[in-house]
């Protein structure tokens, strides 16, 4: 095969949401949007249904039919970007929960679908979506009195446990829920990890479930191996790739592989990151291109058949720090090209 295998370890991924269910006081849900990640939202959103998570967390209602009809019936599907115009049929017939932003949202929510679940979203300080504290003030009587199923805000800066910014959220929510008789929720990956007063009644685990930080513990779940497509020696002074960015200091051999950035492997990590044959080392050589990359495998035993480029020795948060990101938009980007195999669920 001349495309990569991407393995996702269903197994530890549940591991993951169970270790985190665990240090939980409330229910755990389970966010899944961004098509898991990357990951596949149907194999991941079975196999954390058989594991025991009843409350899904998409962004968008297309998210949410696509993983209805993965699950059936049963478990909540909240919908964190709300009720968007154009929404309601959707949202009524594949039963899922809208969690509405704005005044205008509730307004089109209650006036297409009276009778249907919602939740709410509250803005305590990240300014991105939600009700603000004056906005909230004004609805929050008429917006209790219809019976939301949850109340969640978003923290900012949870990966950063002395980050103030964490307790100014929480003070807020406390404030801002007072007296509401309704499930609340606070607590991403960072939050659950904080400790129990983020965790309110049910918590949203994200990255953590698919082995990024901050949950160190967790267990890798993503391993990507990319084929071989050609081998050649390179003399010194000779360059590789676009530009020539890279040139030979020495007699070198060069592997070409066959993935680039149409695969998500970014542009940014050219001359910053490494794959592995066996269990050596091999720094990229020059730029990452559309389909391919050259690799320096000069120190390799011999010319491999594939080369590691996320395993034992180079995990997704590590890739993210060779490019100057983080393990979500690495995880994220991960392309439609590679052969995605699921081990376990």
């Amino acid at each position: 095969m001349s495309t990569g295998t991407l393995t996702v370890d269903l197994n530890a991924l549940t591991a993951n949401w169970q270790v985190l269910a665990a240090m939980s006081r409330a229910e755990t849900g389970a966010v899944v949007k961004a098509d898991a990640y990357g990951l596949g939202a149907a194999r991941v959103g079975r196999a954390l249904a058989r594991a025991g998570a009843r409350t899904f967390f998409v962004a968008v209602a297309e998210e949410g039919a696509a993983l209805r009809q993965a699950l059936g019936p049963g478990p909540t599907i909240y919908i964190l970007s709300g009720h968007m115009a154009g929404d309601a049929d959707m949202l009524g017939d594949m039963d899922l929960t809208p969690i509405l932003n704005s005044l205008d949202q509730m307004i089109r929510h209650l006036e297409a679908l009276p009778a249907h679940p919602f939740g709410l979203q509250l803005d305590t300080g990240m300014n991105r979506l939600g009700m603000e504290p004056s906005e909230w003030s004004a609805v929050r009587e008429v917006a209790v009195a219809q019976d939301p199923q949850l109340i969640i805000s978003h923290l900012a800066a949870a990966e950063d446990i002395g980050d103030e910014m964490n307790r100014r959220q929480l003070a807020l929510f406390r404030e801002m829920t007072e007296g509401v008789d309704c499930p609340l929720s606070l607590a991403n990956t960072g939050g659950v990890l904080l400790n129990k007063a983020y965790h309110f009644d049910v918590t949203r685990p994200g990255i953590g479930l698919y082995g990024g930080r901050p949950f160190a513990d967790a267990r890798p779940v993503v391993s990507l191996d990319i084929p071989v497509i050609q081998c050649r020696d390179v003399a010194p002074g000779e360059v590789v790739g676009y530009n020539g960015t890279w040139m030979a200091q020495r007699s070198s051999r060069i592997a070409t592989i066959s993935a680039g950035y149409a695969d998500g492997l970014l542009r940014a990590l050219s001359g910053r990151a490494s794959v592995w044959a066996d269990e050596v080392r091999c720094p990229l050589a020059g730029r990452v291109s559309m389909d391919l990359i050259g690799v320096d495998i000069t120190d390799a035993a011999g010319d491999p058949k594939t080369v590691s480029l996320l395993g034992p020795d180079q995990t997704v948060d590590d890739l993210a720090d060779a490019a100057g990101t983080i393990g979500y938009e690495i995880l994220t980007s991960l392309g439609a090209r590679y052969n995605r195999r699921y081990l376990g669920g």
